[in-house]
């Protein structure tokens, strides 16, 4: 699908594939792709861009969605088949030896970072760090190759594969690791230890009046600080990967103007 076939001008052709693939409701009295006012509520994918603008937030990204599940299916059999063949009895092959590692540089990381007791943090770290790389990864396979194989195939009008350049998928898990370090936080800190970790620094004072004082300030500072983790994470592993994905299209849109005819501008 290179910049010009199937009618795509360059521009289109940026926009067709940063697109992703939607599944929502067209509301009453919207228009469809033909510019027929639609009569009746109907939940369909959308072929064009008025159909996604008109379906606002109640809508899915079937493609992010999908290539996340298919990812973490994917990361899930390769640990079930590791956990299973390994021996502690004999030498590791190359394979179990890199799985091993990870899991072994991800431990030391969490024993690092959290000093308390739970079963599930150190999963937890390691499902976000393989499921991340494994996004990422993606952005390697070639921009056309994908949507063109669903296009022609599945009859799909777009196809995102890469789930990090979605900000719902970023920002979906960098929200749901916050939610899980407040109720860690209160689990091992209590809501007394929690509050004084808010409100007793970074500034302290020995005198009890400047301690209540410098409670708001701190509650403030701390409060923001918080807040902003997980929006900065998000963001920036989107618009990383989305800037990357970008430079990707816009150098197969340049390649498919030059008049190449055979493999050169798929290198």
């Amino acid at each position: 699908m290179a910049s010009g076939e199937a009618g795509y001008t360059t521009t289109g052709y940026i926009k067709h594939h940063l697109t992703n693939l939607v599944y929502g409701k067209l509301p009453v009295g919207s228009t469809d792709c033909d510019g027929q006012v639609v009569s009746e509520a109907t939940w369909k994918i959308a072929y064009c861009q008025e159909e996604i603008s008109q379906m606002g937030f109640m809508s899915v990204n079937i493609d992010s969605m999908g290539w996340s599940i298919f990812l973490s299916l994917v990361l899930g059999a390769i640990f079930l088949y590791v956990a299973r063949t390994i021996d502690f009895t004999a030498p590791s092959g190359r394979f179990v030896n890199l799985v091993e590692t990870i899991i072994e540089f991800v431990d030391t990381q969490v024993k690092e970072i959290f000093h308390g007791k739970s079963s599930f943090i150190a999963p937890l770290a390691l499902v976000i760090f393989t499921w991340v790389f494994c996004m990422n990864l993606l952005d390697l396979v070639p921009v056309d190759w994908i949507p063109m194989l669903f296009e022609k195939f599945a009859h799909t009008p777009y196809m995102k594969i890469v789930p990090s350049t979605d900000p719902n998928i970023t920002m979906g898990m960098s929200f749901t690791v916050f939610l899980l370090v407040i109720f860690y936080s209160l689990k091992y800190k209590g809501p007394i230890g929690f509050a004084k970790e808010l409100t007793m620094h970074p500034f302290e004072a020995n005198n009890t009046v400047m301690k209540v004082l410098l409670i708001p300030i701190n509650f403030v500072l701390e409060l923001v600080t918080l807040l902003s983790k997980p929006i900065s994470l998000g963001m920036r592993l989107f618009g990383n990967m989305y800037a990357g994905e970008f430079v990707f299209i816009l150098a197969a849109a340049m390649l498919g103007t030059v008049q190449f005819i055979g493999a050169w501008p798929w290198a």
